[in-house]
């Protein structure tokens, strides 16, 4: 894993937390309790702080930069951006979605693979939103994603316990 200072700032990252060996955390990131990051992703806090908040994860390829900010228990699918945005309490971002500057998330929202979130979107809380730009498709009681983190929480322990360099 990468995980340096810039400007004489270093990433905060908790004990129980998990960044996986080619996972890059640079500069002003704080990752929480039972927070992950997963193989190939970046959070580059450089332009503003990054936290990951408890049991939040940031999966394979994902990208976070410019003061992205993840409440407990979210989820960041493979390959998608989160970009000066904030995703809330148990939201999902899916794979290959992209949300941009000012941006919110709301609690248990979920974006669907590949949608785009133009700047400035306020997503309301229970509601899926899908496509280019991203717009709502649905609005639920009980996210069938909102365990996602809770189970990002448990893979990181099988990770961290079976971590085998090969050489």
């Amino acid at each position: 894993m990468v995980v340096r200072s810039l400007d004489g700032t270093e990433p905060e990252i908790h004990d129980s937390a998990y960044v996986d060996e080619t996972a890059v955390v640079v500069g002003d990131v704080t990752l929480d309790a039972d927070a992950s990051v997963w193989p190939n992703a970046v959070l580059r806090g450089d332009r503003g702080h990054i936290r990951v908040g408890e049991g939040a994860n940031v999966q394979d390829g994902a990208v976070c930069h410019e003061g992205a900010d993840l409440k407990p228990g979210a989820t960041v699918g493979h390959n998608a951006v989160v970009h000066a945005a904030t995703v809330g309490e148990r939201a999902l971002v899916g794979m290959g979605a992209v949300v941009l500057d000012r941006s919110v998330v709301g609690t248990e929202a979920m974006v669907a693979a590949n949608a785009l979130v133009t700047e400035g979107t306020e997503i309301p809380p229970n509601t899926l939103v899908a496509g280019v730009p991203a717009d709502p498709v649905r609005e639920y009681d009980e996210s069938p994603w909102a365990f996602a983190g809770e189970e990002y929480v448990r893979l990181k322990e099988r990770h961290r316990d079976t971590s085998t360099r090969v050489e």
